[in-house]
């Protein structure tokens, strides 16, 4: 058992994207480029599926300006619709709103919510123009919860979702994303300096071989586990009441 074909697997995920969005009746999809990879898949992606109805929106929030010109690249490298949406002004607000004397956020609140505000920002441009939402989370960040819960995980699709990082990486050249997305460090962009793998402590060659394969060093094998039990209500459906 092995990664698989690239070709096939971009030829598969375009086929089930058409159809998603024809079973829903909507014209196309929206997607929050960030600069990374997998967005840049999602993107791609959408553009051979759709044409032009499609959208990228590029996000800004007290991030990285290398984020929005690697984003602006995607784009333009592979004509892909886009359009720019700085949502810095709107956290702030929200910020001031939820701290007061003696009340602060803690870093990764803050964090989050710049997910859940892009997420928002999202669905209401899809709304507007009959798209769905398209998420961009991978399986490798799937399997260990490695995203924003009601952030970057509310979307109507995950198009990437059964794909191991590795298998993103080589749909990516099949799709002609530029080297310079495929080489970068992956990174959430939550704070300056922060790397998926940094907060994850693996890499994600080790991540996907574990998943793959179940072999890994017993160090990265126990954060793995540990990561999938602290992230398991993220893959659950929201807990019901049921009154008898």
């Amino acid at each position: 058992m092995g990664f698989r074909d690239a070709g096939k697997i971009v030829e598969a995920i375009e086929d089930w994207l058409k159809d998603e969005v024809k079973k829903a009746g909507a014209s196309g999809i929206v997607v929050g480029l960030s600069g990374g990879i997998d967005s840049a898949v999602v993107a791609a992606l959408g553009r051979r599926a759709f044409g032009h109805e499609m959208l990228a929106v590029i996000m800004p929030c007290h991030s990285a300006s290398v984020d929005a010109e690697d984003a602006l690249l995607v784009a333009k490298a592979l004509d892909i619709p886009c359009r720019m949406v700085d949502l810095t002004a709107a956290f702030d607000a929200l910020s001031r709103e939820l701290e007061g004397p003696g009340v602060s956020l803690s870093r990764m609140a803050n964090a989050n919510l710049k997910a859940r505000l892009r997420m928002s920002t999202l669905y209401a441009v899809a709304q507007t123009e009959n798209f769905l939402v398209c998420g961009t989370s991978n399986r490798s960040e799937y399997e260990t919860g490695y995203f924003t819960k009601y952030g970057d995980s509310a979307s109507d699709l995950w198009p990437l979702a059964d794909l191991f990082k590795t298998e993103v990486r080589a749909a990516a050249k099949v799709l002609d994303v530029p080297e310079r997305i495929i080489d970068k460090a992956p990174t959430a962009g939550l704070w300056e300096g922060q790397t998926d793998e940094g907060e994850m402590g693996f890499s994600y060659d080790e991540l996907d071989r574990y998943l793959l394969t179940g072999r890994a060093e017993p160090k990265v094998r126990d954060r793995i586990e540990e990561l999938r039990r602290h992230s398991e209500h993220k893959r659950r459906p929201v807990p019901v009441c049921r009154i008898r």
